[in-house]
């Protein structure tokens, strides 16, 4: 009896002690061992006016939600990218047959128009309507009007079209990283300003597969860098019905991309490019072979920028530097700035940055020439200046983390000077 009682009470310790280590500021499970069993009570819990920023962590399981998100500064994350899983089947005509002129509600996740700040890490969000009734018409899974948007390390997929459409024409800014993205007609569709690094794609469709609209302002911009494209046989790489500035650097298109460019459709909602044809690409290439029309041609964009100065900071042009101020919200350390496998980085001016996990105190620093780096540093900080570096060489640098009484091991990183 009495070591049946000591193994309980070690078994409630155990649990308290990950529980109290935990930095998330709600727990969602629906099992009801969390705050709440479902995601929109976690979120209906937040105060009108929030203004701090609060962690909601979702534990693995599938919830069967259509999520509202009207707060500010709000982080979705889940416990683990594939197993915890927001799925609703829902098609946006049928929506809008049952409330008129309102497309607040279409989408499995819907973040308001004055709702800012919002991150969506670490968890898989799918419209699954079309695979349910056999259509492929527009079901979003995410679909908002707020700005500074973060998608972090998720896969977001309908079985339809305009997958994520995030629609601040004035004001919108986005950023997505590590994600996964699937869908029909459109299924990246932003407006306003959006870089999406280190992605994949994949289209089910002979339209298009990005979308973008930047008729507001002529700054605005979609950037697409690190990523990888794939779909069915003959998929296009993209159109936009109006004025837009489209980057594509360092991407990868599969041998199933068809040999067209992004076009102008033809349809009433089309407008002409009062601003011409910006299409800009950098280091793209084809499996089985590359197409012309996605030569290098940075040198004829505005300002002609180059590869080594087009990144998020440069894409929101100084209005928002997520990847400098993002949260640390998920459960390992990620975003290492420079990026792994990143080349032609100034030996003179290199500084590391990350960002790192969610729960961790302190940073472990290893920093090196070989492929098992040294120690340099133990610092709460996410930034370390490794000082003067040399020339067409190839350093090594892997950031440990100490969160509570474990030592969590990162990856290994490189990059290599010009």
């Amino acid at each position: 009896m009495c070591r049946r009682a000591c193994i309980i009470v070690v078994v409630l310790l155990t649990a308290l002690r990950v529980f109290c280590g935990e930095k998330a500021h709600l727990i969602v499970a629906a099992d009801g061992s969390g705050n709440y069993r479902t995601i929109q009570e976690a979120l209906n819990s937040i105060p009108g006016n929030n203004t701090k920023k609060v962690i909601i962590l979702i534990r693995n399981g599938t919830y069967h939600e259509k999520l509202f998100i009207e707060r500010s500064f709000v982080t979705l994350v889940g416990e683990s990218r594939d197993s915890t899983r927001i799925v609703y089947a829902e098609l946006r005509e049928n929506w809008i047959r049952d409330h008129p002129n309102a497309d607040w509600g279409s989408a499995v996740v819907n973040i308001d128009s004055l709702a800012s700040d919002v991150i969506l890490a670490n968890l898989t969000v799918h419209n699954n309507y079309g695979s349910l009734y056999n259509t492929s018409k527009h079901q979003f899974a995410v679909r908002g009007w707020g700005t500074r948007v973060i998608v972090l390390n998720c896969n977001i997929i309908a079985d339809g079209a305009d997958t994520i459409s995030l629609w601040d024409r004035v004001d919108g800014m986005y950023y997505h990283a590590n994600c996964f993205f699937e869908g029909w007609v459109d299924y990246v569709c932003p407006r306003g300003w959006c870089y999406i690094t280190d992605s994949k794609f994949f289209g089910h469709n002979l339209s298009a597969s990005i979308w973008h609209d930047g008729s507001t302002d002529k700054d605005q911009k979609f950037v697409i860098r690190y990523s990888s494209f794939d779909g069915v046989p003959g998929f296009p790489l993209g159109r936009h019905h109006r004025d837009a500035a489209i980057y594509l650097l360092d991407c990868i298109f599969s041998r199933s991309m068809a040999d067209k460019p992004l076009y102008l459709p033809d349809s009433p909602n089309s407008r002409r490019w009062i601003w011409g044809t910006r299409h800009y690409f950098f280091n793209c290439h084809r499996e089985g072979g590359d197409y012309d029309w996605f030569k290098d041609n940075l040198a004829e964009a505005e300002g002609a920028p180059t590869a080594d100065v087009i990144d998020a900071k440069w894409t929101f042009a100084g209005r928002w530097d997520p990847e400098a101020t993002m949260q640390a919200v998920l459960p390992f350390v990620s975003l290492p700035r420079p990026r792994d496998g990143a080349y032609r980085v100034s030996p003179g001016a290199a500084s590391l940055l990350w960002i790192g996990s969610r729960n961790a105190d302190v940073s472990l620093v290893h920093f090196g020439t070989t492929s098992e780096p040294e120690f340099k540093s133990r610092q709460k900080a996410n930034r370390y200046h490794p000082g003067a570096l040399k020339a067409s060489t190839r350093y090594y640098w892997r950031i440990d983390e100490i969160a509570g009484a474990d030592t969590l091991r990162g990856p290994i990183w490189h990059f290599t000077t010009r």
